[in-house]
């Protein structure tokens, strides 16, 4: 049991890793491999209100960190720590080069992890209802 816990965390951290360079990184990286130009972004679906990549990246790491962290304590702290990085690594891009702060990227990065934060707070509470 110890082995998966440990293997699910390190997916985790390196998800996180990953999700940092792409956003931290002075352009595109997928741009650059898919196009070979840093400055084309590519774009899985349109975007609505909200950016539909930050939303799609943001549910995903939420997921991952839901599915490795279980004990009340430490999802509080995830909680925490999902909302701290939607809202810093956009404001970064304030002082990135070739980065832009947008509105619509800080509510897709905010929204995704929102999303699933809630979704895992009825699965608990209809287990526990259940029980």
């Amino acid at each position: 049991m110890h082995n998966i816990f440990y293997k699910n965390k390190f997916i985790f951290y390196f998800c996180n890793i990953v999700l940092m360079i792409l956003y931290l990184y002075p352009g595109s990286i997928l741009g650059y491999y898919l196009y070979h130009d840093v400055k084309i972004q590519p774009q899985l679906t349109r975007d609505f209100i909200i950016s539909s990549n930050h939303f799609y990246s943001f549910c995903l790491i939420s997921i991952i960190g839901f599915l490795t962290y279980k004990e009340i304590n430490k999802i509080k702290f995830l909680i925490i720590y999902l909302i701290l990085l939607s809202i810093l690594l956009e404001i970064f891009h304030l002082i990135i080069p070739n980065r832009s702060f947008e509105f619509s990227d800080l509510f897709g990065n905010f929204l995704g992890c929102t999303v699933v934060i809630v979704i895992n707070y009825f699965i608990r509470n209809y287990a526990k209802f259940k029980n």
